[in-house]
């Protein structure tokens, strides 16, 4: 892990520049200017009111009640103009971090999704752990934090510029002693806890998301883990994450301790040293007694702002924690380049696709997405249009892998498929997929802005066996939990009712009917060979097989047509019979 050195600065700007060089650019520099004026503002009345402080204390030890008066009012007026321009300058610093964290969010989550990033994520070897804490928390820290550091920076620098001047007409020794004790400071903080610091808080935002996670997984399966009475496996596994956490966290205050003994060691010297430098002069008559206040504000303010990076170092390491954690992960869904090619390389062949208006396979070899094991070889097959294939075989055998290499989800392996575009294909996973949001988004997902009208939802309701399901949720608008409210059978068929209203070319279903007993299996095939889409089955029960002109039977390794009274007949079967049946 590399501390927090130029290589952080270097990857900070590469995440932060997009913004400020985007569409949004002149709104963001223009606020960020006018920031950096109040800050400007705040700053010279800062150094008045130091003045004042000082002048307030030198009456009063004169005992000259005019002077004294004179500066109360003018205190007060400053601080009249100053506190709401502070206020001011808090706010508009926090809606810039806040528009850009909107940006930010926005753009991470186009590329997280674009490309089918968030599945290759998934399936790669890259070590990206919990993308949603990512994208919400990560990305929130880094815009709020790097905000909060940068004007901090320009605050120093304004305030040594302002307070320098105060300074220096007081004692010049106290400047130099100042730049050289802050200096030293500094890069011992660095040198001696920069990079365990930088490590140990990496570790601890990913050991808290993972325990997080931990407790979101048990949520999404309580029923599976009630049934198997895992509970005590579960609670196990959630304090065996919390004590990652709770370890890495212990190593990580102790190292606090021993940083905070310097520091606060470090930063006690500006509160007595200003008085003993000024004190000579006070004694001997030549500098007022409110001089001592004068300078020991000044010193403090310069001191405080030479020695940033120590007074926020704990800040700063988890920031650049944060940075490498984003960095890495906007490495890893990084949009190919436009115009770039992909170089193959001659021992990792990738399967061709090829769009047409049918489906086909052509020596196609597949494997799994790591090479380590080949599912599928040499197999050739196509589909006419209005047919049904079904594919069967033994679990692992890679059936379900077959129609992910078809969706372009896996492409090691070698051939060609030659298939539609996906806008006009449907795929039906094992699980059914239950979105967030009303019924009738759920109904037309993934086109829930389709125009269609709740005559026509109810009435696909009613072919898939759901008749009642409108009325029972409180109509085409509610929004419910539907992977909780709906059991596993109606969620199949409702993927059946949203396949009939896409209305596909063709559609991959992939054990779509598990959950379903024969007669509202046999009604949803029937529905859906009344609507001539073109489907692809996976399925296990010897039942399926009535509803489909072929099978590609992976025990066997053979694809032959389908024999009974109840087989499809006509052209689609003897295309099947006589186009298709290929050994693998």
């Amino acid at each position: 892990m590399e501390r927090f050195n130029l290589s952080v600065v270097k990857r900070f700007w590469t995440i932060a520049k997009s913004y400020w060089t985007s569409e949004e650019k002149w709104q963001a520099r223009g606020l960020l200017l006018l920031v950096v004026l109040m800050s400007l503002g705040y700053t010279g009345l800062s150094v008045l009111l130091n003045n004042k402080r000082g002048a307030l204390i030198s009456a009063l030890s004169a005992q000259d009640e005019a002077r004294f008066w004179q500066t109360i009012l003018v205190f007060a007026g400053t601080l009249v103009v100053y506190a709401p321009l502070f206020a001011g300058y808090v706010y508009l610093r926090d809606r810039l971090g806040l528009q850009w964290r909107r940006w930010l969010t926005d753009r991470f989550v186009d590329r997280y999704f674009a490309n089918r990033a968030f599945y290759n994520l998934s399936h790669s070897d890259a070590d990206i752990d919990n993308p949603d804490q990512r994208i919400a928390e990560d990305v929130k820290s880094f815009t709020q934090e790097s905000l909060t550091l940068l004007l901090a920076g320009v605050d120093s620098l304004l305030a040594i510029a302002a307070f320098s001047g105060v300074l220096w007409n007081i004692s010049k020794p106290l400047i130099a002693f100042l730049v050289l004790y802050a200096s030293i400071g500094t890069l011992t903080t660095v040198g001696v806890f920069g990079r365990s610091l930088v490590r140990l808080n990496f570790e601890q935002l990913r050991k808290e998301a993972d325990f997080r996670f931990s407790l979101v997984r048990v949520r999404e399966n309580a029923e599976a883990i009630a049934f198997y009475q895992g509970e005590s496996r579960e609670a196990e596994q959630v304090k065996g994450r919390f004590g990652e956490a709770f370890e890495n966290f212990k190593r990580l205050i102790f190292w606090e301790l021993n940083l905070n003994i310097l520091t606060n060691a470090y930063e006690f010297i500006p509160f007595i040293l200003p008085a003993i430098v000024v004190a000579p002069g006070i004694f001997a008559g030549e500098l007022e007694v409110g001089k001592v206040s004068e300078a020991q504000g000044a010193f403090i303010r310069v001191f405080f702002s030479l020695n940033l990076i120590v007074a926020r170092f704990q800040s700063l390491a988890t920031f650049g924690a944060g940075v490498e954690r984003l960095y890495t992960f906007a490495e890893s869904i990084e949009p190919p380049t436009e115009g770039a090619q992909t170089v193959r390389q001659p021992d990792r062949p990738t399967i061709a696709t090829e769009i047409t208006e049918g489906l086909a396979l052509q020596n196609l070899t597949l494997q799994t997405p790591n090479r380590k094991r080949t599912l599928i070889e040499n197999l050739s097959v196509e589909l006419p249009s209005g047919a049904g294939l079904l594919v069967k075989g033994p679990s692992g055998c890679g059936k379900s892998s077959l129609l992910r290499a078809i969706a372009g989800l896996w492409d090691a392996g070698s051939g060609k498929i030659l298939r539609p575009p996906l806008e006009r294909m449907l795929f039906l996973p094992q699980r059914p997929y239950m979105i967030l949001g009303t019924l009738r988004d759920q109904l037309l997902y993934p086109n829930t802005d389709a125009d269609v009208t709740e005559e026509q939802l109810r009435e696909v309701l009613i072919r898939v066996n759901l008749p009642e399901l409108e009325a029972r949720q409180g109509g085409f608008h509610a929004e419910r939990d539907w992977a909780e409210v709906l059991s596993l059978g109606e969620q199949q068929r409702l993927i059946f009712a949203r396949l009939l209203l896409n209305t596909p070319t063709y559609a991959m279903l992939d054990e779509a009917t598990s959950a379903l007993d024969p007669t509202n299996e046999a009604h949803l095939y029937q529905q859906l060979q009344d609507s001539g889409i073109t489907f692809l089955s996976v399925g296990h029960r010897e039942s399926l097989d009535r509803y489909h002109q072929g099978i590609l039977d992976f025990s066997t390794r053979q694809i032959k047509p389908v024999e009974g009274p109840e087989s499809a007949e006509g052209q689609a079967e003897t295309a099947i019979a006589e186009g298709a049946v290929t050994r693998i």
